[in-house]
Order: C-alpha cells, then structure tokens, then sequence
C-alpha cells in the first residue's frame, strides 16, 4: 500500500532527538494514546535489535497486537523500524524516521510508515479507513513527541520488559 507520511519540527538539537528516538522504550511516551500495553522484548532498549511489543487500540480491532524493533540507525539522520501486526503477526510494517536539522537548534522530523497486507481481507481493513486512522494518531504522536522533547508535555512511566 501507499505509505503514510506526517512531520513535524521540534525546537532541539537533532542529535538530542536523534537519542530519544534510539531508545525504543521512549516511543511508548508519545503513542500511548492509540498503542498501549507495551513491553519491550529485550533488556537493552537503545539502539539496532532494541525492540518492543504492544496492542494496537484501533476501532473494531479484534487483533490488535504488534512487534517493532530498531532496525537501522545512521546517527543523527535516519532510524528505520520494521515491524508486524495484525492476525497472525501477516501484516509488515516498515517505520522511517529522518531527522533534517533545521535553523536555530530545530530538526524536522518526518515519520513515514509503510504497510504490507498479506491478504485481501487486510487490504480492505486498511481502504475502509485504517489508513486515515492511522495517519491521524501519527500526526498525534509526533505533536505529542515535540511536546515531550521541548519540555511542555507530561512523559508517561517507562515501559517494562516483558514478563517481568
């Protein structure tokens, strides 16, 4: 499918962002409003392999759970995230974030997911409004994410590792 784009720019240096972002457990922070329950799925959470787990709050979502782990990471310019979700874990998902500094200690920050559906059914799920969901609490979460960064958002609890 089309991927889904959405950015914003955040009053900080790209290499503070760039670090906030290394750190997988800090994404439950600013998407907890539509991925909750996360757990992350190995004791180091910075950096490549660094990976966590969550349930996707969506409307009409019967499966909701999903993986993302770091994949790659070219400091301070770009971190790639790959990921499933969906019944049976079918549906890729591949997150980009590039970060381009801008004037005056400002990055841009743009976030840009795409999703492979593995069948018919997951490709209609997604035309009859999952992808406009989607760009929605994209668009929220990196409001949200230059309000933590900037320092007038509330960060919430550190996630845990799974099963502990």
């Amino acid at each position: 499918m089309e991927p889904i784009s959405v950015s914003t720019s955040i009053e900080a240096p790209r290499e503070d962002v760039f670090d906030y972002l290394a750190d997988i457990a800090n994404h439950s922070e600013f998407t907890d409003h539509y991925l909750v329950d996360w757990h992350l799925t190995r004791e180091d959470s910075v950096g490549r392999g660094a990976g966590a787990r969550f349930r996707v709050k969506a409307p009409g979502n019967r499966f909701g759970w999903g993986d993302m782990t770091l994949a790659e990471l070219e400091r301070p310019y770009r971190i790639v995230e790959v990921g499933r979700s969906g019944k049976g874990n079918r549906v890729r998902m591949v997150g980009v974030y590039e970060l381009v500094a801008g004037s005056a200690h400002s990055t841009r920050v743009t976030f840009t997911l795409r999703t492979e559906p593995a069948t018919l059914s997951d490709r209609m799920m997604e035309q009859m409004g999952g992808r406009l969901w989607l760009k929605r609490q994209s668009t929220r979460g990196l409001r949200r994410l230059r309000e933590i960064i900037e320092g007038t958002g509330r960060p919430t609890p550190r996630v845990s590792i799974a099963g502990r």
